[in-house]
């Protein structure tokens, strides 16, 4: 099965240059679709304005979005985009937490911008491969400042327990949330743990790497946690490592 890709960015330079950054960073992407403002990017999802994206048939697995649209903002997209089962990625110009923040809190599994190097925007997308968040370098210093000097408030404080919160991992009642893992889940978690990369599982499973990070975002959500680490814990402690 063919990797599907949206990108949602109304200039049409800048959509050219996510492409080519796109198909440097995964071989098996074969399909790139060009949406150039929401409404757009509506109709290629299937759902209007203000409704919920619902997974189809033949669904995108990767979503980059820009947040400054002709025709509103790309948190609305974000928002909407809920309970589709796609990695969705931010790809913007701004760096400052009221942008940052609240794109975090509506759903981005990562943030890069777009005035990044070619190659630095390809090693970030690369990481999805490795279970790791696309976070541009600049925006992965932001976070650290941010949640280090504690100093901070409104959307971003929200994430705060999850950004540090072994504790809280460890805390939670570890039986009852392995029992809400599917098969599938518990055996990706077993591989996860013993340090295999996402193709690694993909390969060893016979399964696509889009579908295992799907299922890494389900196991870190059911358990609780927000990092391999702290996932490898939990399953240490339910004997599945």
């Amino acid at each position: 099965m063919a990797v599907k890709v949206l990108i949602l960015e109304d200039n049409p330079v800048a959509r050219g240059f996510l492409c080519r950054v796109v198909r440097e960073s995964f071989s098996d992407v074969s399909s790139i679709t060009e949406a150039g403002d929401l409404d757009a990017a509506r109709r290629l999802l299937g759902h209007s304005a203000g409704g919920r994206a619902a997974p189809t048939d033949d669904p995108y697995q990767l979503i980059l979005v820009d947040l400054e649209l002709p025709d509103g903002s790309g948190l609305e997209l974000l928002t909407e985009l809920a309970s589709y089962p796609a990695t969705r990625i931010v790809t913007t110009l701004y760096s400052d937490d009221d942008h940052l923040f609240p794109a975090l809190q509506c759903g981005a599994d990562g943030y890069l911008l777009k005035e990044d190097r070619f190659e630095v925007l390809v090693e970030e997308l690369q990481k999805i491969v490795r279970g790791q968040p696309p976070l541009s370098p600049a925006i992965a210093r932001r976070l650290l400042t941010h949640f280090r000097s504690g100093d901070g408030h409104g959307p971003g404080q929200a994430q705060a327990p999850q950004a540090a919160a072994p504790a809280v991992a460890a805390a939670a009642p570890a039986a009852l949330d392995h029992e809400r893992l599917t098969p599938r889940e518990s055996e990706v978690l077993t591989y996860l743990s013993k340090g295999f990369t996402i193709k690694e599982i993909a390969s060893l499973m016979g399964i696509k790497w889009f579908t295992v990070n799907d299922h890494i975002k389900s196991i870190y959500k059911k358990l609780n946690v927000s990092s391999r680490a702290e996932a490898a814990v939990l399953a240490s402690k339910q004997g599945l490592v």
